[in-house]
C-alpha cells in the first residue's frame, strides 16, 4: 500500500503536454511538468533571440572559433547537417545562452545550475537521473542506452557536442545541456547524460563548446 502511494504521488507530479510552446521562429515544443517545474521536452531549435535578432550561424570551424573569441553567441547543427535539427535541435555556445536578448521563448528561460539540481533531486539524484531522463527508443541512442526508461518524461536526446577545437563528437552517444550559470570566467556549468550509464554528470566546461539547450518556465 505504501509503495502504491509513493508511485501515485510520483506519477501525479509528472505530466507531459502535447500543447506546443512556440519559439520566435515558429518551432513547437512539447513540455513536461516535473514536480513544480515545467520544462521543454525537446531540445531548443531556434535561430533568433527573443527580440528577433539572429543568433550567429557559425558552421565552419573558423567561424565557430571566431564567435567564441569575440564572446559572440553562435549556433550550429551537429556535423553541419541541417537534417539533425528537427530531431536533436541545434547546438549553442554559452555566449548565446547568456545573451541578454534571451534565447528562450517569452515566459521561459535557460535553467540555472540550481534549477537543474532541483529537477535531478526530484527524480532520484545523479546516480539514476540519466536513465530516467533519457528517451528510451534505442533508434535515437547508441546501444545499450543504459537504464533508459524516460520515466520523467524529459525525453533527453543525444545531440552530441561541438568541442573547443570546433570538432563534433559524441553524436548519438551523449546529451550535453548548458545551464545559464557561470562556473568561472571561461567556464560554465553543464549536465551530461551518456549512452553507457544511468547517471547524470554535473561539471564545468569551456564556454566555446556547443551544447543542446532546454528551457524551463519562468
Amino acid at each position: 500500500m505504501l509503495l502504491l502511494g509513493v508511485m501515485t504521488l510520483f506519477s501525479g507530479s509528472l505530466q507531459a503536454s502535447q500543447d506546443k510552446l512556440r519559439d520566435i521562429d515558429g518551432n513547437g515544443y512539447r513540455t513536461v511538468t516535473v514536480g513544480k517545474q515545467v520544462w521543454t521536452a525537446e531540445n531548443l531549435n531556434v535561430s533568433c533571440y527573443r527580440n528577433g535578432d539572429p543568433v550567429r550561424h557559425a558552421a565552419t570551424q573558423e567561424e565557430w572559433l571566431d564567435a567564441a573569441a569575440k564572446g559572440e553567441g553562435a549556433w550550429c547543427s551537429y556535423g553541419n547537417d541541417r537534417g539533425n535539427e528537427e530531431k536533436y535541435g541545434r547546438l549553442y555556445n554559452w555566449y548565446a545562452v547568456n545573451d541578454p536578448r534571451g534565447l528562450a521563448p517569452k515566459g521561459w528561460h535557460v535553467p540555472t545550475d540550481q534549477e537543474w539540481s532541483v529537477l535531478t533531486a526530484f527524480i532520484g539524484g545523479e546516480d539514476v537521473a540519466g536513465g530516467k531522463m533519457k528517451e528510451s527508443r534505442r533508434s535515437l541512442w547508441r546501444t545499450p542506452n543504459e537504464a533508459a526508461t524516460n520515466s520523467s518524461g524529459f525525453s533527453a536526446l543525444p545531440g552530441g557536442l561541438r568541442g573547443i577545437d570546433g570538432n563534433f563528437i559524441f553524436g548519438r552517444e551523449s546529451a550535453y545541456f548548458w545551464t545559464s550559470t557561470e562556473h568561472s570566467p571561461s567556464f560554465a556549468w553543464y549536465r551530461v547524460l551518456n549512452y553507457h550509464a544511468a547517471t547524470e554528470v554535473r561539471s564545468g566546461e569551456e564556454k566555446i563548446d556547443g551544447m543542446s539547450v532546454r528551457c524551463v518556465q519562468d
